[in-house]
């Protein structure tokens, strides 16, 4: 191993100024290897820094800087403010020379392996001087090492679902030697990522409760969701089978992306052993069941919202009771008041820079008077009642909490009840600062304008690995009573109806509600943008004939939206148009505001761009002239 007193130790195709570390500084500055990795407390400071650096890395509210990933997928369309950044995703317009928004944000290319630079550092120097342990607290030096594995596998993880194949680094780069660095297989990558987190696995805490100084820490459960995360990624079509679903790339291992079955078997597995966890003999992970189906208290204590936002589902992202029960891997404070500022609706003096879409809000179920919930585009959903010009009755209750809608019972900025009106005043549709889709972003929010504190949602969570269970049980033996019941157990916390008992013994129908569920539960919270690429839902041959009925169901696009719709089927999920809904005065419609009756009706917002290229973000120019062996993604 190389002394690390005589190199400057660079990381993996990046500036070498860029250095943040104090273990950049040169001998002159009195620094060293050994007074550094001699001292417990200053290799704890290094994994301290190494914790901000992975937090930046993947910040779900805002993972463009300005801006969450929802806007740049059919979850959410972005305004025009920092430079109509998420909008320009959307345009096409970025490549390899560059992107709408470089700045140093954390998530990028660049700034992933200067982080895992700064792993290999820490475990490097621990090894070469023989760091003692914490002199009040034995055993902190292996959990610090057990951490920085994680971070290790986690960070590559990170680059893996936003390029595919990366090198895999294990090591500190010389500057002084060879700057060549290779891609690996996404397979590859997946068993070194599941190999740093076993060895994580086995050095940190069983479990970090919010009573200890350790809690947000990485403890073995998170180590778990590492490797089930990466186990589904390999699994998915993108990574297993994408000739046959219609991928059109050609990356530099295609060969061993043909489909092999027992990927979703090993996907289930480490699903099955978060499921399965154990601390001191009961499970690590329960679903989060505080407040009753009779609590619609806000953040204020009051009901501001007609008794139909239960205060459970608000509270699941701010009780530190949820974090602990089902929450697998987390950074709080994600945002600021700043971000309540940046989406509320401008009658509460926001400046809707995210708003829901139409393809988001189709997602959530109507509840039939048979019990069960069935998607609105279901002949299912229109016989039991469901009725478009008045869509917002009887919905899933999780579409009360995550969207502000024509008729929504509100707050105003003085905390007074208000009902949101999209055909007039300032929270019309296009007026300046208003809604482009007829919707407003509600999840998340600290509803009394007092308190604005935000808590950015989970990295990984505790229904997300159930999807992920039910999922690969599905494909590789079909639908069971235990994934059934599983489904239900998430729908049920949220106070929503159960899926009808057919998708007990129809794959397909099954697969359709656990893409659902994961939608709907996870709107919002980074994982629409990854999804829908994994999925390969743009390529795939049931989103295009969709996307061809669309096309060819009227001469405008506001009648293609319309008439499309009555074809009962739901919008293509091609990521190349988003849709909204306004209100239309009408003196038999079922909406009453202010003395006025309204219809609502469907409209197209947009068209957009995604082409092959997008499933895989491009490796920036200049990081391939530092590194000559890299072989650009496909289609840039």
């Amino acid at each position: 191993m190389k002394n690390l007193n005589k190199i400057a130790i660079a990381f993996l195709v990046a500036a070498l100024c860029a250095c943040e570390s104090f273990l950049d500084k040169l001998p002159d500055d009195q620094v060293t290897g050994e007074e550094v990795f001699s001292r417990y407390e200053k290799v704890n400071a290094l994994v301290t820094d190494l914790y901000q650096k992975s937090k930046m890395a993947n910040r779900p509210l805002v993972f463009f800087n300005h801006f969450s990933s929802a806007p740049v997928t059919d979850e959410c369309e972005g305004s025009t403010a920092e430079a109509s950044l998420t909008n320009k995703f959307n345009d096409g317009d970025w490549s390899a020379s560059g992107f709408p928004d470089r700045s140093s944000c954390g998530q990028y290319w660049w700034d992933l392996y200067t982080a895992i630079r700064s792993a290999n550092v820490i475990l490097e120097g621990v090894a070469e001087y023989n760091t003692p342990d914490n002199p009040n607290q034995e055993g902190d030096l292996g959990r610090r090492i057990g951490e920085v594995y994680f971070f290790r596998g986690y960070l590559h993880y990170l680059l893996f679902r936003m390029y595919g194949e990366v090198p895999y680094i294990d090591h500190t780069v010389d500057p002084q030697g060879s700057m060549d660095f290779y891609k690996e297989s996404a397979h590859s990558l997946v068993e070194k990522i599941v190999a740093d987190a076993n060895e994580a696995y086995m050095r940190v805490y069983d479990k970090n409760v919010q009573t200890s100084p350790d809690f947000g820490r990485v403890d073995k459960g998170a180590c778990l969701g590492l490797i089930a995360m990466v186990r589904w990624m390999a699994a998915t079509p993108l990574w297993n089978g994408a000739r046959e679903k219609g991928y059109q790339g050609t990356r530099m291992f295609e060969d061993e992306y043909a489909y092999d079955p027992a990927r979703w078997e090993r996907a289930r597995d480490a699903a099955k052993a978060v499921l399965d966890f154990k601390v001191n003999g009961q499970p690590r992970y329960k679903l989060y069941t505080a407040y009753d189906n009779t609590d619609f208290f806000d953040n204020g204590g009051e009901n501001h919202n007609s008794s139909t936002v239960y205060r459970r589902l608000w509270r699941l992202f701010y009780d530190f009771d949820a974090f602990e029960q089902e929450y697998l891997w987390f950074v709080t404070r994600d945002k600021n008041s700043a971000w309540a500022g940046d989406v509320f609706n401008p009658d509460r003096g926001g400046s809707s820079r995210q708003m829901p879409v139409q393809e988001q809000v189709d997602e959530y179920e109507y509840i039939s008077t048979d019990g069960y919930g069935y998607p609105v585009y279901s002949a299912d959903a229109v016989s039991a009642g469901y009725n478009d010009e008045n869509p917002y009755v009887r919905r899933d209750p999780r579409f009360y909490r995550d969207i502000v809608y024509h008729g929504a019972p509100w707050r105003d900025r003085n905390n007074n009840d208000a009902i949101v009106n999209t055909a007039e005043g300032s929270d019309r549709i296009n007026a300046q600062n208003a809604t482009k889709t007829g919707y407003y972003l509600r999840k998340l929010i600290q509803e009394k304008s007092a308190s604005y504190d935000i808590n950015g949602p989970a990295i990984w969570r505790l229904p997300e690995i159930i999807y992920i269970y039910c999922e690969a049980v599905n494909e590789s033996s079909g639908p069971t009573q235990e994934i059934y019941d599983l489904l239900n157990q998430v729908r049920a916390r949220s106070f929503m109806a159960p899926i009808p008992v057919a998708a007990k013994s129809d794959k397909a129908l099954m697969n359709d509600y656990i893409q659902r569920e994961r939608r709907v539960e996870l709107f919002y919270e980074n994982n629409r943008i990854w999804t829908s690429r994994l999925l390969l839902e743009p390529n795939s041959a049931t989103q295009l004939t969709r996307e061809n009925q669309w096309k060819a169901a009227g001469t405008t696009n506001d009648e293609r939206s319309q008439n499309y719709w009555k074809q009962q089927a739901p919008y293509p999920k091609c990521q190349r148009m988003i849709n909204g809904m306004r209100p239309v005065e009408d003196v038999n419609g079922p909406i009453d505001i202010g003395g006025k009756k309204y219809k609502m009706e469907r409209f197209c917002v947009e068209e957009r761009r995604f082409e092959t290229p997008h499933y895989l973000f491009p490796i920036m120019n200049d990081e391939l002239q530092r590194s000559p062996t890299l072989v650009q993604n496909p289609g840039w």
